[in-house]
């Protein structure tokens, strides 16, 4: 990177927001997730609003962290996908809502899987933030599955039992609770994968939740010492 370009307004603002960005997006992923998704499932409109604002905010810090024209272009094409699901959904609702908004929450999940990784585990100290951020990753992976298992659940009927694919609020919290019972190896039984390409893709969150932590115990524990040294 040129003289030039490590001197821009953008870059100075990334140097000195990019760590504080793993905290604040992983607050953000989390009432998204856990508080904004379950309580737009009973029915309460506004936290649809909330959880649409809550989106572009990761999708802003997003841009803001990454520097990647890739990236930018990924988070547009993810905004626009879930702006157009959102009117059309005050319009006239249909199914198209939910393949749109699958696929804005698959690049969302995907890029921050990537972006925040490489933040994360990148030579130097392991601060607060990067802990943080670890675990900004892990909720990243269940996102990532969330939108897989609705795109699966839409093109194949019946691919879950337990669990009926269509255009309601109560959806997504329906997926996030599967996806995080999936990735723990929870499994209450509830819920369960009857297609084998649902299956396989709960086979893989499974192996994805049990491996994260043991390496991520490991590269945290490594980078640490290299920072000492």
């Amino acid at each position: 990177m040129s003289s030039a370009n490590l001197n821009t307004p953008l870059h100075r603002l990334r140097e000195r927001w990019n760590d504080p960005l793993l905290t604040t997006l992983t607050i953000l992923l989390i009432l998204m997730l856990f508080v904004f998704a379950p309580l737009q499932a009973i029915g309460i409109k506004v936290f649809q609003i909330l959880g649409f604002a809550s989106a572009l905010g990761i999708i802003g810090g997003l841009f803001l962290m990454s520097g990647s024209p890739a990236v930018v272009v990924a988070m547009l094409a993810a905004f626009i996908m879930a702006g157009t699901a959102a009117v059309s959904r005050l319009n006239a609702p249909s199914i198209l809502d939910v393949y749109l908004l699958s696929g804005a929450l698959l690049i969302m999940g995907a890029m921050l899987v990537w972006v925040v990784a490489r933040a994360v585990f990148s030579p130097g100290r392991v601060t607060y933030h990067r802990i943080i951020g670890a675990i900004l990753v892990y909720l990243s992976v269940a996102l990532t599955f969330v939108a897989l298992y609705s795109i699966v659940g839409l093109l194949v009927p019946n691919a879950f039992s337990g669990m009926s694919f269509e255009d309601n609020p109560a959806l997504a919290s329906k997926v996030i609770y599967f996806s995080f019972v999936t990735l723990t190896s929870t499994g209450y039984g509830d819920v369960f994968p009857v297609h084998p390409v649902a299956r396989s893709l709960c086979n893989l969150e499974t192996i994805v939740g049990q491996l994260y932590p043991a390496t991520l115990l490991a590269r945290l524990v490594s980078l640490e010492i290299e920072g000492r040294r």
